[in-house]
């Protein structure tokens, strides 16, 4: 059996592919799996800054492997831990320390939109379609859909993009706050590549703390945010990276992060 995934890295990006576009790159355990497995090396890793996520094929997933869902459908304890790992491979990518990027062709729906929504920022093809599609099949999401969405989209388009199941188109997703950019679809992959190495010559220690004030800030009142973020700037100016910052902006030169 071939790997579902293919890793590699390239400058200081982590690339994760999923490769069973025979399958629409559908989400089995072992996907979910590969997928932790790959984000905790690339963490451990200094020298990598930024991870881009995209997929083999004319699609980029279209959820849930739902062969493996039926075989597990008797067996209460082991849909639990397929249902779980997967929530929790997403919520590690959502609190990874590093930036997450993520690019879209074709059909992102159900788990596919789960995966993409865990992720910082989104690239789309032209033609790519986004949708939850759930409720055409009886389902209701199990990674984290139905609380994504709501916050990225507020609860009325989020409700109406579930019950209705409808697609998205890349306009439609980026107006809804979904995607990020929408670029040709030939372009897909150079594109979000470019960003992320861009974002690998940023400071790494300066970037997962932007990460962490926005992902653990939002749910907390406007004061307990204000100090949340008034420590970690405290924290931060003493730091190497700041120092080689204001230096390169003194003497008008790009910065050379070491952290």
């Amino acid at each position: 059996m071939s790997d579902p995934i293919v890793v590699s890295t390239e400058g200081g990006v982590g690339i994760i592919e999923l490769a069973r576009p025979e399958k629409f790159n559908c989400l089995s355990l072992q996907v979910h799996e590969c997928i932790f497995a790959a984000r905790a090396e690339f963490e451990a890793n200094r020298n990598i800054r930024s991870i881009l996520i995209r997929a083999q094929g004319k699609h980029f997933c279209t959820g849930a492997d739902l062969t493996e869902v039926k075989g597990k459908l008797n067996d209460p304890a082991a849909l639990d831990h397929f249902i779980a790992f997967g929530m929790n491979n997403l919520r590690a990518l959502e609190t990874s320390s590093l930036p997450v990027v993520v690019a879209v062709q074709g059909l992102c729906l159900a788990g596919g939109i789960e995966l993409m929504l865990a992720c910082d920022v989104c690239f789309g093809a032209e033609t790519a379609q986004f949708g939850d599609q759930h409720a055409q099949f009886g389902l209701i999401p199990g990674w984290g859909g139905s609380q994504r969405l709501t916050r990225l989209m507020g609860q009325r388009r989020a409700l109406d993009l579930m019950f209705s199941a409808r697609w998205l188109s890349a306009d439609e997703a980026r107006e809804a706050g979904l995607v990020n950019y929408i670029v040709p679809d030939a372009d897909l992959h150079k594109a979000a590549l470019e960003y992320c190495q861009t974002i690998a010559t940023r400071s790494r220690p300066g970037i997962a703390e932007m990460k962490r004030l926005a992902r653990e800030g939002a749910d907390l009142g406007i004061d307990q945010q204000m100090r949340l973020e008034r420590d970690a700037a405290v924290r931060a100016l003493p730091s190497e990276d700041v120092a080689e910052g204001l230096d390169a902006f003194e003497n008008r030169r790009k910065p050379a992060f070491k952290g």
